[in-house]
């Protein structure tokens, strides 16, 4: 009779945690520059600003009284019309922009045509430029007095746009293309042309190649373009403080009404108006984040 064999004990397998090694080392140091870099550029200015809002000072002994002037301050109604018009006028330019900047990534990465590469540098322009460079530009070009364009639009049709909403809209649009034409270039670049092929030899016709290959392809990038820009927009000044006239409840935009804070030595009340944007900032990153992660796992799918 044969001897029973023990069952055998299955093969060991290597540690699941054992870890992959890199031809460069150096994970410690990048990792601790990083977390450093973070910390001393980010996290406590950061900090810093909201512990401006809940530390008592001299002028507000208490946490109530500070905290009630910064409430106050957030709230009241002039605070409440700069943040339509910040948030509001941003998004708006932010929108224009992912409608220009698609068709601009789409003409500077699909076509060959003269001057191709003039136009894709003077796409970094609104990048390289100072902001308050940019918002001289602009009011030279669209002042009612002496403007090249604002001048005749208000000759001929009565419209004006410095010292109006029109002029901030111009300024964000300015300043928050490059964001979109970047992010959406590489997408389109890495788009097969045989895709497109493909969707027409079954069938479809060039509108719906558009919208059931093209746009699902490019949303994600589209979307992250539109909300960086957007983000750009909210906390832009250089470029908006000579067009806009910064006149209150009209064209006052948030950041002026820090400075003009500042300028009163309420320093209180600009940190209370500064955390609001912090927030809303944050939200936006938020959502940026949570559109890549969705996309990342929808292609992994």
């Amino acid at each position: 009779m044969e001897a029973l064999s023990s069952p055998s004990l299955p093969a060991s397998r290597p540690s699941a945690r054992r870890r992959r090694r890199h031809i460069l080392p150096g994970f410690h140091l990048t990792l601790g520059f990083t977390l450093f870099y973070l910390t001393a550029l980010v996290l406590l200015p950061l900090l810093a600003l909201v512990l401006k809002t809940i530390v008592p000072t001299t002028d507000y002994p208490t946490f109530f009284k500070l905290v009630g002037h910064v409430y106050d301050v957030a709230t009241d109604v002039r605070s409440l019309d700069s943040y339509r018009l910040s948030f509001g006028i941003s998004f708006i330019a932010a929108l224009i922009n992912g409608i220009f900047g698609f068709i601009a990534a789409w003409a500077l990465t699909r076509y060959a045509f003269p001057g191709k590469k003039i136009i894709d540098a003077l796409v970094d322009l609104p990048f390289a430029m100072p902001t308050s460079v940019a918002g001289l530009a602009l009011t030279q070009i669209f002042s009612t007095h002496g403007g090249y364009i604002g001048q005749t639009l208000f000759n001929w049709f009565g419209w004006r746009i410095d010292y109006t909403a029109w002029g901030i809209l111009i300024a964000l649009t300015f300043i928050g293309f490059p964001f979109v034409v970047r992010t959406v270039q590489p997408v389109v670049a890495d788009l097969a042309v045989e895709v497109e092929e493909a969707a027409a030899c079954l069938g479809a016709n060039r509108w719906q190649t558009f919208w059931r290959v093209i746009v699902p392809a490019v949303r994600p990038a589209l979307l992250t373009g539109v909300m960086l820009a957007f983000g750009r927009g909210v906390g832009e000044y250089g470029s908006i403080v000579f067009i806009s006239g910064n006149m209150p409840y009209l064209t006052e935009i948030t950041p002026h009404l820090i400075i003009m804070k500042l300028e009163e030595f309420d320093y209180v009340g600009a940190a209370g108006l500064g955390v609001v944007m912090l927030l809303m900032s944050l939200l936006i990153v938020g959502t940026v984040n949570l559109v890549q992660y969705f996309a990342s796992r929808r292609r992994m799918a």
